[in-house]
């Protein structure tokens, strides 16, 4: 390493020994441009990389040079003369760091033509002979790391071309998931009261073999806006219905659309301000994606194996077409509010923007110490009853009461949420919620009081980097009080699963949750749901 207290050993001006260092030590995995010079690759520098630096104008703006230093003088007319002078992101210049020969020739090189453009754009009258005779010395002797940046820069500037020619869009980038899917039931079927259940005495237990596949095109055309459009295609089996008696049985991947492919997410998010974020989503998007749960396993393909599971089944109210706006009061604080409807595309009765099934949220955010957040959430819910949509007060997460507390009738429900999420360490995080919803009937009196609650314990990074084991307890939505028909037991949803990052792009999660007296009815026996997930991702 070259100290730059130690290159006064080659008896420089100082003026031209922090010329050849200014511009120094930033990589960014193999290339960073500063000013438009590309800096060594980190394998040549690896403990500089991760390191910004900016243009300064002043020498006073380097917090850590003060006019007794001996480089002052140097330093104070390079900004003045040839301008070739960069700091660190946090205003410092950390001139007793060491460098390379690598980083003194990248200096030497920025300087080189730093004093070309003097020269052609007339100004050769503040490049003195001293300093064009000493930059000639540098550049022989530096000569073969010079050249050797050059190359890499042509390198760059081909590889560059090559991927431009080629690239899927200059603003589109895109993305693939798939899930392939081992699952299957154990126990007895269920006695769901719902309208569609075909109550069997028996489960459909064979074990299946099924998958889902997205493409993303992800587009940005400011560099801070998403133009998101999701295809996607799957036949993995529901386990409800005549399958197992019960929604409370579901997976948190499943689907089955025939394998047609189609739009499953359609929304443009872009900032407003610093503080303000709008989304406006235009189909088949999920109130999640406005208004974000406090879950480290929500995520479908790599989290809690269930439905439930998952988050709080009040953000499964609707999902369609709506718009969110979030502010962020500060980095600890944040406001959500969203409006989402269901069939906002259809002009007939019961449906459209305003006359059809909606769900209005306002969610709050906060962090009162580090790594410990809590959110209130309350969601105004409507559901004209009948149609295709019908009434899911519970997002097919609890027990058929639940779901339709009145039936298929016009239904409306006032929904409060309060989650948690607790960072002990890096490697343990606890989180929960409790979920209550007041239902009423729109063509009646009657009304119902719904809860549901969870506790979700997280291990990060367990037998391996990338990894997960994931504990889900809890109870799916009960009624706990209606004018019309109660849950008279309780139904509890233990869970667990172990997510093995096979490598960046592969993982695989073998997991089981059972359901205890399911339809919370103790006259029903116990449900087991298993499943090894495969998820890739590219």
């Amino acid at each position: 390493m070259i100290s730059r207290i130690k290159l006064n050993s080659l008896l420089l001006s100082p003026a031209v020994i922090v010329a050849t260092f200014v511009l120094l030590p930033s990589t960014v995995r193999a290339e960073v441009s500063v000013n438009n010079q590309i800096q060594p690759e980190s394998s040549v520098l690896p403990e500089f990389s991760q390191i910004n630096q900016g243009q300064v104008s002043s020498v006073s703006q380097l917090s850590d040079v003060q006019p007794t230093d001996w480089a002052f003088g140097a330093l104070q007319s390079l900004v003045e003369r040839y301008g070739c002078i960069a700091g660190y992101p946090n205003g410092t210049y950390r001139g007793n760091r060491p460098m390379t020969r690598y980083e003194f020739a990248a200096g030497l090189n920025a300087c080189l033509d730093r004093v070309n453009e003097l020269i052609a754009t007339a100004t050769s009258d503040l490049v003195n002979k001293a300093d064009l005779a000493t930059l000639q010395k540098l550049q022989e002797e530096f000569a073969t790391e010079l050249a050797t940046l050059r190359g890499r820069i042509d390198a760059l500037e081909a590889r560059t071309a090559e991927i431009e020619a080629n690239q899927f869009s200059t603003t589109t980038k895109l993305t693939g998931e798939v899930i392939f899917a081992v699952a299957g039931v154990f126990g007895e079927d269920a006695a769901d009261t719902d309208d569609d259940a075909n109550n069997n005495p028996d489960l459909q237990d064979n074990i299946i073999l099924a998958y889902r596949a997205r493409l993303n095109f992800d587009t940005s055309f400011t560099g801070k806006d998403l133009l998101k459009v999701r295809l996607q295609g799957r036949n993995i089996t529901e386990f409800q219905g005549s399958v197992t008696g019960t929604r409370m049985t579901r997976l948190g991947f499943d689907g089955d659309d025939d394998n047609q492919v189609g739009i499953d997410d359609l929304y443009y998010y872009f900032p407003l301000s610093d503080k303000v974020k709008l989304t406006l989503a235009a189909a088949e998007t999920e109130l999640t994606d406005l208004a974000e749960p406090l879950s480290p396993i929500k995520n479908a393909a790599t989290g809690s194996i269930s439905r439930f599971g998952r988050y709080n089944p009040i953000y499964r109210t609707s999902d369609g077409a709506g718009l969110g706006i979030n502010y962020e009061f500060s980095d600890r604080v944040n406001l959500t509010l969203a409006y989402m409807v269901s069939d906002a595309e259809d002009p007939a009765d019961k449906n459209g923007l305003f006359d059809g099934n909606y769900s209005a949220l306002a969610q709050f955010f906060f962090e009162p110490i580090k790594n410990l957040d809590i959110g209130l959430t309350y969601v105004r819910s409507y559901y004209a009853g009948g149609g295709n949509s019908g009434v899911n007060l519970t997002g097919n997460t609890g027990s058929a009461n639940a779901r339709r507390p009145f039936g298929n009738i016009a239904t409306s429900a006032d929904s409060f949420s309060l989650e948690t999420s607790w960072r002990v360490n890096p490697l343990f995080t606890v989180s929960g919620w409790l979920g209550y919803s007041s239902a009423q009937s729109e063509v009646s009196d009657d009304s119902a009081d719904i809860l549901n609650y969870a506790l979700t314990l997280a291990f990060p990074d367990l037998g391996g980097k990338g990894n997960l084991a994931g504990i889900v307890f809890g109870m799916p939505p009960k009624v706990i009080e209606s004018s019309l028909v109660e849950d008279q037991n309780t139904s509890l949803h233990i869970e667990g699963f172990y997510r093995l990052q096979v490598t960046d792009n592969i993982a695989i999660t073998p997991g089981l949750f059972v359901i205890t007296n399911t339809e919370h009815n103790d006259n029903n026996d116990s449900i087991f749901v298993g499943t090894i997930r495969t998820s890739f991702k590219f």
